[in-house]
């Protein structure tokens, strides 16, 4: 299981390893992950975590534009930057240039009743706090 801590609330996700098992390994490489996220500009109600031209070495996996909430999903890059993208709301995933799928590697599966909470944070009070560690 994942453990994420943002904006004050906690959560618990499983990681989707038998439908996108690179990018869960991927992931893996990347904790314990801390960093900051913030309100998505073209997508919807999520959250992301940009990581610039970070390269992961991934591909579609589990791709999907329209995750639902609790879904977390990695986009590797290409079209847009590397990024994190967590799902509070309706979503349709996308960047300046268009339309975007992500990967989707995760889903949380307890604190669910905060996200909208937590999406409001970051909304109308910035950037918030994040971390990830697997247990």
């Amino acid at each position: 299981m994942l453990e994420i801590s943002a904006g004050g609330f906690a959560f618990r996700a499983r990681l989707e390893e038998d439908a996108a098992p690179a990018t869960v390994a991927a992931f893996r490489r990347l904790l314990p992950l801390e960093s900051r996220i913030i309100h998505v500009r073209w997508s919807g109600e999520a959250g992301w975590i940009p990581f610039g031209d970070t390269e992961l070495g991934l591909g579609p996996e589990n791709a999907t534009c329209y995750p639902n909430p609790g879904e977390i999903v990695l986009y590797p890059g290409g079209v847009s930057e590397t990024e994190i993208l967590l799902a509070y709301g309706y979503v349709s995933f996308a960047s300046k240039a268009g339309a975007l799928a992500g990967n989707h590697f995760a889903t949380i599966v307890e604190g669910t009743e905060h996200l909208h909470e937590l999406g409001t944070k970051f909304l109308w009070e910035g950037a918030q706090d994040i971390a990830f560690r697997e247990d």
